[in-house]
């Protein structure tokens, strides 16, 4: 089980790296001037090549938690609600890295709608999320 364990932390670790850093790249994305053609394509060929690691990453993170929960029963039984808490903060992970997908998309048709500012907002998100789940995690408050 310890090996799962660590081998979960080590995929989850990294797929938050991953969440932590696309939105930075969408804050210069969104700063970009117009006529700055070169610096708009790096950027977006490094946010498109991090959106796929990234999700490449999250797959095991999530097959070793679910291989953990499921397979050694961690967080079943009384007294276990943090591991229902920890499981919608999961599903909203998820929904932040799907955003991370539109909103590149939206980026790579020149469909951008927000500014710098509002990522620089939306970058936080991630940290909160992780903070939480660890807290859940280590504490289990409920």
């Amino acid at each position: 089980m310890l090996w799962v364990k660590s081998l979960h932390i080590v995929f989850v670790a990294s797929w938050f790296a991953g969440l932590f850093y696309l939105p930075r790249i969408f804050v210069n994305l969104a700063m970009v001037p117009a006529d700055s053609v070169a610096e708009r394509e790096r950027l977006l060929l490094m946010a498109g090549k991090l959106m796929r690691f990234t999700t490449i990453l999250a797959v095991p993170a999530l097959a070793f938690g679910f291989w953990l929960w499921l397979g050694y029963g961690i967080g079943r039984g009384p007294g276990n609600g943090w591991l229902h808490a920890k499981l919608a903060v999961v599903v909203l992970v998820l929904g932040y890295h799907h955003a991370c997908s539109v909103l590149l998309k939206r980026f790579q048709r020149r469909d951008n709608r927000r500014s710098h500012v509002w990522y620089r907002w939306f970058n936080e998100a991630p940290v909160l999320l992780l903070l939480v789940a660890v807290v859940l995690v280590v504490v289990k408050p409920f």
